[in-house]
């Protein structure tokens, strides 16, 4: 249990750092939708463009966070060198990443749609050079264990970010959208000065015979992880071109507003992974981690099934991030981006099989079926149904990821998950949704606010009974046996 609780103390650090940064990044939502209309389009602007910074994230640090903390636990590597190396590796790809762009900043922006605004385009490369190259340091703070200086960062680019959005987009009433990418810019670049310690004070050295050895590593890594973002982003970079409406901006922010608020579940499974990932690679070297990495996914499961309860049986509440109610035309997206999020934090779990022993081409191979499902769904639907079969694509896709590897997986890596319990909490979800959808849709709100607490109140009843000993703990622990 040891290990388990060390999971469940840093991912309370990095959770709650995750969500309290979220919530007020959630600011940035009504402050935007508030001053932009849905029919203005600049929040489709907003959407589509990050969508692309995700996938140049990822491509930029090309799996190299995952493969830093493999060769950082293995013993014939010094941790040092390990470090010095993934740095000046990610360090030259985004340097080099800048400048191209920078260079055919006029194509790649006339491709994009935004031929008007270079600018966008130009700003957002370079804060993805200086965003990818800070990966490594803060994969550093997290082999670590450093979660509270983590955390403390995170929190305080949000509290930055905030802060000049709501000085710009608020007291000067700035209209510009272009000003949210030059915002995000002057954040990254402070938090590089913040992080100076993190590649300072170490000499940086270049071990080529260990990079080639990290890349044969990573490559299969970056392949899942360009899989991994397509899942989440394809559907919003292919939106404005393969959907038939003039209004694909309208259209496309108010799927990107709505789909922030079922955001809780990556919240969630971030935190788990920041925790999860340092800790299972430093217990490859324990005889027996295989009863710590069920338990993590039954507890997982559980808690991300309660924390969607709780969002679809308050999204009358939970809407009003979204300020402009031309947008709530999009809340239905809602309960499916979630169940699809819950499935790819399931897909991760599942994912360190293939991680620990070496396999990582099956991430890829997972991760590619899933891509090529989603690609399929939205070229298929959008073009007829919007930006409902974006959501439904990810469902599907992610879907399919999570069950061919757990399949596989079973194969070359077996694990006794507890299949029954994760089975019932699964009913549970589905007949407490089903009556909230029903009650939602014939009743008063008051009525449906009762009926979705009571529900949600019996679904906690029910982890504290089964999973949770609370009947162990000095006073309170009574009221539960």
């Amino acid at each position: 249990m040891g290990k388990l609780t060390t999971i469940f103390k840093d991912t309370a650090i990095y959770g709650l750092s995750s969500i309290i940064g979220r919530f007020l990044n959630y600011l940035l939502v009504p402050l935007y939708t508030a001053q932009f209309s849905a029919a203005s389009g600049a929040y489709g602007i907003i959407t589509n463009i990050y969508a692309y910074v995700a996938l140049a994230m990822v491509l930029l640090t090309f799996g190299m966070e995952t493969t830093y903390f493999r060769f950082t636990n293995k013993t014939h590597t010094d941790s040092e060198t390990v470090y010095g190396t993934t740095l000046i590796t990610v360090g030259s790809i985004s340097l080099l990443f800048a400048i191209l762009v920078l260079l055919l900043l006029s194509p790649i922006s006339q491709l994009m749609g935004y031929g008007d605004h270079p600018d966008y385009v130009g700003v957002m490369a370079v804060t993805i050079a200086i965003d990818a190259f800070l990966c490594i340091p803060f994969a550093h703070l997290r082999q670590q264990r450093k979660a509270l200086k983590f955390a403390a960062l995170k929190l305080l680019n949000i509290m930055v970010s905030i802060l000049l959005n709501l000085i710009y987009f608020y007291f000067m009433d700035g209209k510009d959208v272009g000003y949210v990418f030059y915002i995000n810019l002057a954040c990254t670049v402070m938090l590089a000065v913040c992080l100076i310690t993190e590649y300072t004070g170490f000499r940086w050295r270049l071990d080529t015979k260990l990079l080639r050895t990290m890349l044969s590593y990573s490559w299969p890594i970056l392949v899942l992880g360009i899989a991994g973002i397509l899942n989440q982003t394809a559907d919003k970079m292919l939106f404005p071109y393969i959907y038939k409406g003039s209004d694909m901006h309208a259209q496309l922010g108010i799927y990107g507003a709505c789909s922030k608020i079922a955001m809780i579940m990556a919240m969630i499974t971030q935190a788990f992974r920041f925790a999860y990932e340092p800790i299972v690679f430093a217990g490859v070297k324990d005889k027996d981690q295989r009863e710590m990495y069920t338990k993590a996914m039954k507890y997982f499961i559980i808690f991300t099934l309660l924390a969607f309860l709780i969002v679809v049986g308050y999204i009358d509440l939970l809407k009003y991030i979204v300020r402009n109610p031309d947008y709530w035309v999009g809340l239905k997206v809602v309960p499916i981006v979630m169940a699809a999020e819950i499935m790819m934090g399931i897909y991760f779990n599942l994912s360190f099989w293939y991680k620990i022993i070496d396999k990582t081409i099956w991430g890829a191979i997972f991760s590619g079926i899933g891509c090529a499902v989603l690609l399929a769904v939205n070229i298929i639907f959008v073009p007829k149904y919007g930006f409902m079969a974006c959501a439904w694509g990810g469902f599907a896709g992610y879907g399919v990821a999570m069950i061919a590897s757990y399949f596989v997986g079973q194969k070359y890596y077996p694990l006794n998950y507890p299949l029954k319990d994760i089975a019932l909490y699964v009913w549970l979800t589905i007949m407490a949704f089903t009556v909230m959808v029903i009650v939602r849709g014939s009743q008063s709100l008051l009525v449906s606010l009762s009926v979705n607490t009571l529900f949600i109140l019996l679904f906690v009843v029910v982890i504290i009974r089964r999973d949770l000993p609370m009947g162990k703990l000095p006073v309170i622990g009574k009221f539960f046996k």
